[in-house]
């Protein structure tokens, strides 16, 4: 079981890499599950209900399986409520797609990496991404459906640019600033890094359960997840201090 403090945005302290005290920063706290509502339901309410249900029925049914009649149910909404706001099924899944990756975005954005050295910087992207996907463990099972729909709805989105994550350019002033100090290589491509990073959270929280049974061990123990957030960092961290001669 993974403490619910750990991910909820607060702060510890452990030792770092190079023997220092690093700052650990959690992720941003999954959004908080809205009570119940009471009738009649004002429309921004009602709109993030049916985004909340529908996201849940995406990920448990996939695209094609899932249905508007149950995503309505899920939200306690009027179909028609549901039609009137979002147009059709289409619509409606675009939109959970483009707020999930506003969510991470808008997560990354509030990290204000820049202020931190090389390393630090380095250490908070990879444990924010870890603990981002295991916050929101729906974002991984989404990210899964779309790309069984080869990317189809993505493409659709008119401005790529917000979606985009900002932590892409910050690993090149990054990178330049530890090479500077004669810490990092610089033979590094930034948008081979942060698939690096991200591959190797995504793929721990996407296949816990599958690794679980085949390798005989509860993935889910806070120990072991706390292990391999250290190992991530550890694996990123020692790619970039190897020099190359």
């Amino acid at each position: 079981m993974v403490p619910a403090d750990w991910l909820a945005g607060k702060t510890e302290t452990m030792d770092s890499n190079d023997g220092g005290t690093v700052v650990l920063l959690k992720p941003r706290e999954a959004r908080a599950k809205l009570p119940a509502a009471p009738r009649p339901r004002d429309a921004e309410r009602t709109k993030a209900e049916i985004l909340r249900a529908a996201r849940e029925e995406f990920c448990e049914q996939g695209f094609n399986g899932a249905r508007v009649d149950a995503i309505a149910a899920r939200a306690k909404a009027n179909k028609r409520l549901l039609y009137h706001y979002f147009g059709n099924k289409e619509a409606l899944y675009s939109a959970v797609l483009l707020d999930a990756y506003h969510e991470i975005r808008r997560g990354e954005r509030e990290l204000r990496i820049s202020q931190y050295d090389p390393v630090e910087a380095v250490d908070r992207i990879i444990r924010f991404t870890f603990r981002h996907f295991l916050a929101n463990p729906w974002f991984p099972r989404l990210m899964s459906v779309e790309n069984l729909q080869n990317a189809k709805f993505v493409k659709q989105i008119e401005n790529l640019d917000e979606i985009r994550s900002p932590i892409v350019a910050e690993l090149r002033e990054i990178v330049r600033r530890g090479h500077e100090q004669g810490i990092f290589r610089t033979d590094v491509d930034e948008m081979q890094l942060y698939i690096s990073i991200i591959s190797l959270c995504y793929f721990y929280v996407s296949n816990m359960q599958t690794l679980s049974v085949v390798f005989g061990k509860d993935l889910s123990q806070f120990a072991l997840i706390q292990e391999r957030e250290a190992q991530a960092v550890q694996m990123v961290l020692d790619y970039l201090r190897t020099l190359r001669k």
